[in-house]
């Protein structure tokens, strides 16, 4: 048994029971579905790689662990794959016990009755659903003398979500190596991007190196934007020429067994910095390094937020992008123009990974940082192409700078340290890499 399900089981106590779906495939077109991959909270429990099946985790019996599955069908393994099957869920997938999935309804009462409390979340799988609420209704209705079904539901991903909030050994190994293996790619983008390429030459080779090395794909989509695209913050088409004299910002990430990188770099196109470029470079770099600075344990998710919008703002007066009183700017959020998103977010099986970052809905009370969490530093200034508000030289100007940093019991480490993103390193980088090339 995980020992994620291990801790999910002493948590929820032995009056409760609980009920995690895997996700269903999506359907593309037709008979055609995408690429599936599965629920994060599944698989942190249970592993289980395949569609359709549900968990039931019952502390109080000597089983606590049951799998229902797709069962083996030879017919259908031929056409879309083979399965596990009952046998490979517990052979496998180290299940207490498991069934065909069509069983499930049929047990739903067997299993629901006698417990106070269902770990369950409604909103998820509308079928299971609405199978949970009208066995719950129809009980209710009868008032039997056999054992009551759950009088109170309770949404599991609080429980689940704090838990994949501080991450294990284990885990930090795997989203060690999904770093590393997104750094490389960035590098190879840097050695290899020339004025003339397309952007989805770029995204490319990027993939393709990822996908070479152990990843089992891309965490996300990837952002290959040169030029004005890098002001876009999601931008995807990844179709356009690159410009001697523009930038390119990269923002992609690799995902090795279940677990997300999310790595930014933005470069000269031609391996060098103008002049214009460097200045804007600098004010995003000097705020990157501080903010890695402060994710450490004891600040703040809030006050980590404050200072790149401090170090920001006086960066944009520099830069003759915004003009006043710092804390005024601040205080009527005049950054915003160029500096719209937070500074970082949660990384884990996701990469908006699950947890909360306040402790209240007021957004008052910030949660502190602590050993084991990972998150993301990323901040950036966009000068639309169009802004006539702002000098000419910096229009059309986007970068984002950002690396994934674990917090530890004595400070932080940066996963993502491997790509340079010091400006004399990266064109020192790419004209080795041009060199080579020629």
């Amino acid at each position: 048994m995980r020992a994620q399900l291990k801790k999910f089981i002493e948590s929820i106590g032995p009056d409760s029971i609980a009920i995690i779906p895997a996700a269903h495939e999506a359907t593309r077109s037709y008979d055609t579905e995408y690429k599936f991959r599965q629920d994060s909270d599944f698989a942190y429990l249970t592993g289980f790689p395949e569609p359709d099946a549900i968990a039931v985790i019952d502390p109080r019996s000597k089983k606590p662990y049951t799998l229902y599955v797709r069962p083996r069908d030879p017919e259908m393994e031929t056409w879309f794959g083979r399965r596990e099957g009952v046998d490979g869920a517990v052979k496998n997938h180290k299940a207490d016990r498991a069934f065909p999935i069509d069983k499930f309804a049929a047990d739903l009462g067997k299993l629901l009755n006698g417990h106070d409390n269902l770990f369950y979340r409604f909103g998820v799988d509308e079928r299971l659903d609405l199978q949970i609420l009208r066995y719950l209704s129809a009980q209710r209705q009868r008032r039997l003398k056999s054992p009551y079904p759950p009088h109170t539901i309770v949404d599991p991903t609080i429980l689940i979500h704090e838990m994949r909030l501080h991450k294990t050994p284990d885990e930090v190994e795997f989203m060690q190596k999904a770093a590393t293996i997104s750094a490389e790619a960035h590098i190879l983008a840097m050695q290899k991007t020339r004025p003339g390429m397309n952007e989805f030459q770029v995204e490319s080779l990027i993939e393709a190196y990822m996908r070479d090395n152990g990843a089992s794909g891309v965490a996300y989509n990837s952002i290959i934007g040169g030029g004005e695209n890098a002001t876009i913050l999601h931008y995807v088409e990844n179709n356009r020429p690159l410009k001697d004299g523009d930038l390119l910002l990269i923002d992609a990430g690799a995902e090795y067994n279940g677990y997300a990188a999310d790595i930014t770099r933005t470069f000269p196109v031609n391996g060098k910095y103008s002049k214009a470029q460097r200045e804007v470079y600098d004010v995003v770099l000097d705020t990157q390094l501080k903010c890695i600075d402060h994710t450490v344990t004891g600040n703040t998710v809030k006050a980590r937020q404050e200072l790149s919008i401090e170090m920001l703002t006086e960066g944009m007066k520099k830069l003759g992008l915004l003009k006043g009183k710092t804390k005024d700017l601040i205080k009527k959020k005049s950054f915003m123009k160029y500096y719209m998103h937070g500074v970082g977010h949660y990384l884990g099986m996701d990469v908006h990974d699950a947890g909360r970052y306040f402790n209240d809905q007021a957004a008052k009370d910030s949660r502190p940082f602590a050993p084991g969490m990972v998150l993301t530093v990323e901040p950036g200034l966009y000068i639309p192409p169009d802004d006539k508000s702002a000098p000419a030289k910096y229009r059309g100007i986007g970068i984002r700078i950002e690396d994934d940093v674990l917090v530890t019991k004595d400070g932080n480490r940066n996963l993502t340290a491997k790509v340079p993103k010091d400006p004399d390193e990266i064109e020192a980088l790419m004209q080795n890499g041009a060199r080579k090339k020629s």
